[in-house]
């Protein structure tokens, strides 16, 4: 029997852990609160499994599979008999604190409760529930269906079954994990890249060198795909300044303190690709 996944939020890292996984063959429930959000969500899914089509990548067949896997809804009780549950929603603590303070009085025992956050220590998120020892850090790379890594995150009281559980699920819509042993705000990704992008911001904001040449500096001089402004206008300047200042907040390390500049932009809307403008032009 196929097992159940429901994934809260149908936004963009949500509506890819579902495609994957109903690639995968989960049967998927996709919950967000409006209809329009998950209309969105679902188009985004067609629109990529359509393009995995054309490229020969995926069998026409089995993309139709895959969307007839998954289901949407704007109830959260439809997450009641999941077998794992992902939550992909706004990095706000009181928000996913809330999500998981109902999900613990509606899902079954042995449930794997997992958060989406790139940022926010598991264990607070843990505390809102009566089973921290079943709540997991799942971090899911953008775009979803083609970033390999998930970086696995154990709360201070995650057990070892929920950590092997959360890993299965991860490697079984094929991704490699990394485990992040100790909770610590920004885990390792969050932090590595933060620090990076709020020095660059410093270099760009002060005028030490264009936008252009710190990112081909990163490229070129240290073999990185995409350098760290290019990067910060693809996740979002606003959800990279959300993680550095959640991060900052945790750790009090001055290396985390956003940028003037970043708060700036984020102020005039210029919040990168989907703004059309940020540290470039698109």
């Amino acid at each position: 029997m196929a097992k159940k996944l429901a994934v809260i939020g149908a936004g963009l890292m949500g509506s890819g852990i579902a495609q994957v996984s109903a690639q995968a063959g989960w049967d998927v429930v996709l919950r967000d609160v409006t209809d329009e959000a998950l209309r969105r969500g679902t188009d985004a899914i067609r629109a990529s499994y359509g393009k995995f089509v054309a490229k020969g990548k995926l069998a026409a067949e089995a993309a139709e599979a895959a969307l007839g896997r998954i289901t949407t809804t704007t109830d959260l009780d439809a997450a009641a008999d999941a077998d794992v549950v992902v939550e992909a929603v706004f990095e706000k603590i009181e928000v996913k604190r809330e999500i998981f303070g109902a999900l613990d009085k509606l899902v079954k025992d042995d449930a794997i409760l997992a958060s989406n956050t790139s940022a926010i220590p598991i264990t607070k998120i843990a505390s809102a529930t009566g089973r921290p020892e079943r709540v997991v850090g799942t971090h899911f790379f953008s775009p979803v269906p083609m970033m390999a890594l998930c970086e696995l995150v154990r709360g201070y009281k995650t057990s070892e079954e929920t950590l092997a559980a959360a890993r299965e699920f991860a490697e079984g819509v094929g991704k490699t994990c990394i485990v992040v042993n100790r909770d610590v705000a920004g885990f390792v990704t969050t932090r590595l890249i933060s620090a990076l992008v709020v020095e660059a911001v410093k270099l760009y904001e002060s005028g030490v060198a264009t936008a252009e040449d710190i990112d081909t500096a990163c490229k070129l001089g240290f073999g990185h795909a995409m350098g760290p402004l290019a990067t910060a206008d693809m996740t979002g300047v606003d959800i990279l300044l959300h993680a550095t200042d959640n991060i900052y907040t945790e750790s009090q390390d001055e290396k985390f303190a956003p940028p003037e500049i970043m708060r700036r932009m984020v102020d005039a809307g210029d919040i990168g690709r989907k703004s059309g403008e940020g540290f470039y032009r698109y």
